[in-house]
């Protein structure tokens, strides 16, 4: 499965604005160079898709769009968060591992705060570096589901 880059942000503090850049680096085990989020742990880049962000704008919520729910990678093209666990997300040089699929909304979640409902809990991704490098808005995406000898999905 194939998509493209759509967006890229960081933070610097937690609940603080995002910054939106044309590129970034990625470290291997770490995550987004400068991003707040970035560090050891199986959460180290969030990715969302346009096409989630689409779903909460076609139920007449005004005022979202790509950062507003803290993504750090926005998606098109792709339903990344149909993909099991321990898929790997290739963009360009960079291998990052899906490690998580949802969460829980905090309790600051601006979004559900606002309107009661969120696309995180179910569409939110979260990877793991597996190997770094740069990234860049309209690169290519690829997704490959791991399987074993006999081509089942692990």
């Amino acid at each position: 499965m194939t998509g493209q880059v759509v967006g890229i942000k960081i933070s610097e503090i937690k609940k603080g604005p995002s910054t939106s850049l044309d590129e970034a680096n990625l470290i291997a085990d770490f995550g987004i160079e400068g991003d707040c989020k970035a560090g050891k742990g199986h959460r180290q880049v969030s990715l969302l898709a346009s096409e989630s962000i689409e779903k909460m704008k076609s139920r007449n919520i005004s005022g979202l769009c790509s950062g507003k729910f803290s993504e750090n990678i926005t998606t098109a093209q792709v339903s990344i968060w149909e993909f099991p666990v321990t898929s790997r997300v290739l963009i360009g040089e960079v291998v990052m591992e899906i490690s998580q699929i949802g969460k829980e909304c905090h309790d600051g979640c601006e979004i559900k705060a606002a309107y009661g409902q969120c696309v995180m809990p179910k569409e939110g991704v979260f990877a793991k570096v597996i190997q770094g490098g740069r990234i860049k808005v309209g690169d290519a995406i690829r997704v490959d589901i791991p399987t074993d000898s006999l081509g089942e999905v692990l």
